[in-house]
Parts: C-alpha cells; sequence; structure tokens
C-alpha cells in the first residue's frame, strides 16, 4: 500500500511540476576585459519586454536576442559607447537606464521633482486650511464663553 502512495505521489509531481524554461547562455571571450564589458552592459541595458528588468535579468526571447548582439559587437571589437549608440538607435532612449539629460528626457528627470513639489503645496495648503478652521472653532467657543460670560 506504502508502495502505491509513493508511485502515485511521485506521478502525480512530475505530472504537475512546471518545467523551468530558463536558457542558459556560454560565450567564450576572447579576453577578461570583453567578459567584463558584455557584463557591464548587459546590466546597464534594459529588456523591452519585461518590467524593469535588464537584459541580464531577463528571460525574454528579445533580451536574449539584445545579449546575443551585444556579445556578437563586442567580438567584432565595437567598443561600449559604439553598442550603446546602437542601442539606443534601433530601440530608443528608453533602452537605458539612465537616459541621457536632453529635451526628450526631460520628463524622466524631473517630473519626480515636479510630482514631489506638488504634493508639497497640496500637504502645506491643506494643513493650513485645517489650521483655519481649527481656530475658527476655538475663536467661536471663546466667544459662546465670553457671551455666557456677559450675560450672567
Amino acid at each position: 500500500m506504502n508502495y502505491l502512495k509513493i508511485i502515485l505521489l511521485l506521478t502525480l509531481t512530475f505530472l504537475f511540476a512546471n518545467q523551468a524554461h530558463a536558457r542558459f547562455e556560454t560565450h567564450d571571450f576572447a579576453t577578461p576585459q570583453m567578459e567584463k564589458d558584455y557584463n557591464v552592459l548587459v546590466q546597464e541595458l534594459r529588456c523591452l519586454v519585461c518590467q524593469n528588468q535588464n537584459l541580464a535579468d531577463s528571460n525574454a526571447e528579445l533580451a536574449q536576442d539584445m545579449r546575443l548582439r551585444v556579445y556578437k559587437m563586442l567580438s567584432e571589437g565595437n567598443s561600449k559607447d559604439e553598442i550603446v549608440d546602437f542601442m539606443v538607435l534601433r530601440y530608443g532612449d528608453f533602452v537605458m537606464y539612465r537616459p541621457p539629460v536632453k529635451k526628450s528626457t526631460l520628463v524622466l528627470w524631473y517630473s519626480p521633482l515636479i510630482f514631489f513639489a506638488v504634493a508639497a503645496i497640496v500637504v502645506v495648503s491643506y494643513l493650513r486650511r485645517q489650521k483655519k478652521e481649527v481656530e475658527e472653532v476655538v475663536d467661536k467657543q471663546k466667544q459662546k464663553k465670553a457671551r455666557s460670560l456677559l450675560d450672567d
């Protein structure tokens, strides 16, 4: 009976186990510097399919293609800057985690500051309004107390 339970458990485990679809990439680098450049690039370039993942962390097909392209371009002797320029030309500034400051990216760089300033203005105005309401209530209470003292 125990033997049958073990077989059933193993069968169910294999039947419902999810297979890992991760692909492992191995590249042969000519120099340690080339490997270092590759690792820096795949860390700094963003996967365009995934939510906030770099190329190194993503298993999307586009990220795999982009990693292969980076490897090939490094093997062909292109510099890191040339590879980044190629990726930006092909995919836009969004491919970089730290896009350059220019007219088209000003919103990316300064929107957090603008949001913070607007939030601070809203909070300060709310607190002032609350303070005025409290002062008005206190003034009314003092007036009532004064009237009651005068009436007595």
